[in-house]
C-alpha cells in the first residue's frame, strides 16, 4: 500500500479552503499546502490523525487507497 495524497481533493469536497482546514484541524496551512503539493513526504500519524478528523474521513481512505 503506497502513499496516496488525496488530500486536495477531500478538502474541496468538504468546501474548505487550505486556511479553513488549517484552523479546524489544528495544522498549518503550510503543512496543508506541502502535503497537497507533494513537497511534504513524511507526515506525522498525528497530523494524519487530525487532518482526517477535521475532513470526517479515515486515515486509510485520504493517504493510502488509490
Amino acid at each position: 500500500m503506497g502513499f496516496t495524497n488525496k488530500l486536495c481533493e477531500y478538502r474541496k469536497k468538504r468546501k474548505l479552503t487550505q486556511a479553513e482546514l488549517a484552523e479546524k484541524s489544528g495544522v498549518s496551512r503550510a503543512t496543508i499546502a506541502g502535503i497537497e503539493s507533494g513537497a511534504i513526504k513524511n507526515v506525522k500519524t498525528d497530523t494524519l490523525l487530525k487532518l482526517s478528523s477535521a475532513l470526517n474521513a479515515q486515515v486509510a481512505r485520504i493517504f493510502f487507497t488509490h
